[in-house]
């Protein structure tokens, strides 16, 4: 991922200036390395080390998105619209 579409995703969905890490710029960004890790699978079937790393990111996005969704019921939902994610 370029560093100018990480600032872009970054400053789309952070909930201040300083914010750089919280969990809804996290989910952001997984959901993007996730797009961008598909597309290059659907052209690569047999690399099976990049889908390792494909399932990972998709656990780790789960868990992100179980934690926002513990604490704040409607930014969930707001960030899983935003995101276009199927839940």
């Amino acid at each position: 991922m370029k560093k100018v579409t990480k600032e872009n995703i970054t400053k789309e969905y952070q909930h201040h200036d300083q914010d750089s890490g919280s969990s809804d710029v996290q989910v952001a960004l997984l959901t993007r390395r996730i797009e961008e890790l598909t597309e290059h699978l659907k052209a690569h079937r047999k690399d099976h080390s990049s889908r390792h790393g494909l399932i990972k990111m998709v656990s780790r996005r789960r868990k992100l998105l179980d934690y926002i969704r513990s604490r704040d019921e409607k930014r969930y939902q707001d960030l899983i619209k935003r995101l276009k994610l199927r839940r």
